[in-house]
């Protein structure tokens, strides 16, 4: 390894080895903001995606580890999918067959 390479590692380990002791005079931030590329599913984005993919509410609710009331509520415009049930749909809008893997045995 050559010296310059060296150092660094080293530099960095020493920065690393502080940070973990509680010193973060030596700690880099950095932040990151994302867009979103996932949009927000509506009841009739609910219902279209279930019927594409061939799913009564209650299997639906199961590929997605929610419960069929659940369902029901977006499907009937009372609450929308959000968190990791939204991403789930917007996964298996794009490609179907991720409901084999999903479906609980």
């Amino acid at each position: 390894m050559e010296k310059k390479y060296f150092d660094e590692l080293m530099t960095s380990l020493e920065d690393a080895a502080a940070f973990a002791q509680g010193d973060t005079s030596r700690a880099r931030v950095v932040e990151v903001e994302v867009d979103d590329p996932v949009p927000e599913y509506k009841a009739a984005d609910v219902a279209r995606t279930r019927q594409a993919l061939n799913l009564s509410q209650r299997a639906l609710a199961s590929v997605l580890g929610v419960s069929t009331r659940t369902v029901e509520a977006w499907e009937a415009g009372r609450n929308v999918p959000s968190g990791a049930a939204r991403h789930l749909l917007f996964l298996l809008d794009g490609d179907h067959s991720l409901v084999q893997r999903l479906v609980v045995k």
